[in-house]
């Protein structure tokens, strides 16, 4: 039976990220694990201690892969000595200003500053010349300070043109790895996901490469449960480097999900109780057709997407169908989306026997999608599927920034707009035909 307990007020600082307060609900109901989510504390090497030295299992990675994960300079440093590719750069702990500034020249520029304990986007600057150093460097130690009460930055060189691929990677407590194959999550803002797909654009080669570079960091660590490892994919050489390690399960999980067939929280429940990976050969691992997930916000795209607050007036989302349309989501009408939390509404997954059906039907899903009483992105994200860049797959991670002009606070072209419309009326019929003659 499930059964729900206050602990805390809304702010996060006072609730969710309080782990005696979650320590004593877990000790009060008798909770032999805990699943910790995808934020707040799932990537806090405290918290999974005070979890063990209390015999309550985390859903998890240990400690110690956290902690080596959780700083990029370290990880970086792990990673090169595991001889996983890296991207040129400084991930030392100098961080007197003239010494990083010739540090950067001899990276040569652009370079990109990184928040070494950074996430989301946060702490990050695009440094294009060296006269721009200084003030980008301010910039990003402030915001690293800000987010993550440390300023310590690391240097790599910028690479003008990336594609931002992660693989999915599961360990067990016994030895064996495994990957799921990857997820291309290009399509961002400010350095955060709007789109994610599986699989990516690269060829078998490239696939076998990564995956294999991916299983390698995670063995590096002794890591063990669900991981995300996200590299950056130059498109102009063809070559993938790390980036970092999420040391969790991702919001986009359900693509690989679709894609394969695979419940990953069954996974993790699984190891966690001490058992082996369900599937040990790498061989096995299943991949057919192709999946998407748009993420719905309450944002205004058209106005810097300005995050949206307020009640959920109206609420009517796309028929569900299992193994084709797929909706996680936290929330209902009458709800109300707050101030203190990540304003999304929810995740739309699709999946299709290739990637243009996949457009197609995320398109329709979200054409029947309607919220009312605060703003949301659901346009913004139809407009992105009836780019033309977008639908040739010919984009890297600048895609919303270059085209900004299209994408926000601005009607589609209706010659566009009817002909996906048309596509998906036919694809419909079709559907409704086929699941009648099965019936």
């Amino acid at each position: 039976m499930d059964e729900s307990y206050l602990i805390g007020p809304p702010q996060p600082a006072l609730s969710y990220l309080k782990v005696d307060h979650l320590l004593d609900v877990a000790q009060r109901t008798g909770a032999q694990a805990i699943h910790p989510g995808y934020g707040f504390l799932s990537e806090n090497a405290k918290f999974i201690q005070v979890l063990e030295n209390n015999d309550i299992t985390f859903i998890g990675p240990p400690a110690s892969a956290v902690v080596s994960m959780g700083s990029k300079s370290e990880s970086k440093m792990i990673m090169d000595k595991a001889k996983v590719p890296i991207v040129k750069g400084y991930h030392g702990d100098n961080q007197d200003p003239d010494f990083l500034l010739a540090e950067a020249h001899k990276i040569g520029f652009p370079v990109m500053l990184k928040a070494s304990l950074g996430g989301g986007g946060k702490g990050m600057r695009i440094v294009m010349k060296e006269s721009e150093f200084f003030d980008q460097l301010d910039a990003a130690k402030r915001e690293g300070m800000k987010s993550f009460s440390d300023d310590h930055m690391l240097i790599e060189k910028y690479i003008e043109k990336p594609r931002h691929i992660e693989v999915q990677v599961f360990g067990d407590k016994h030895g064996n790895y495994v990957h799921l194959n990857e997820r291309d999550c290009s399509v961002q803002r400010r350095h955060q996901k709007v789109i994610e797909e599986a699989p990516s654009q690269i060829d078998s080669t490239l696939r076998h490469g990564i995956g294999e570079a991916a299983v390698q960091a995670a063995k590096a660590v002794g890591y063990y449960n669900a991981g995300t490892v996200e590299f950056i994919f130059d498109t102009t050489t063809n070559q993938y480097y790390f980036m970092e390690m999420n040391t969790r399960l991702q919001v986009e999980h359900p693509v690989t999900e679709l894609v394969t067939g695979l419940d990953l929280v069954e996974w993790q429940l699984k190891i966690a109780s001490g058992l082996q990976l369900p599937i040990v050969d790498q061989k096995k691992i299943p991949l057919f057709g192709h999946s998407m997930e748009a993420r719905i916000y309450s944002e205004d795209p058209d106005n810097n997407f300005l995050p949206g607050s307020g009640n959920i007036e109206v609420l009517r989302e796309p028929q569900q169908i299992e193994d084709e349309v797929r909706i996680d989501t936290g929330v209902r009408q009458g709800d109300t989306i707050s101030t203190f939390y990540d304003p999304m509404i929810s995740k739309l997954i699709v999946h299709a026997p290739d990637r243009n059906q996949a457009i197609r039907a995320l398109y329709s899903a979200l054409d029947e999608y309607k919220v009312v009483g605060l703003p949301t992105n659901i346009k913004f994200l139809k407009r992105v599927l009836l780019n033309q860049q977008f639908r040739d797959w010919d984009f890297d991670t600048s895609f919303i920034a270059l085209n900004e002009e299209e994408l926000i606070g601005v009607k589609p072209s209706k010659t566009e707009s009817d002909i996906i419309k048309a596509q998906v009326a036919i694809a419909n019929t079709w559907l409704n035909h086929q699941r009648r003659m099965t019936q």
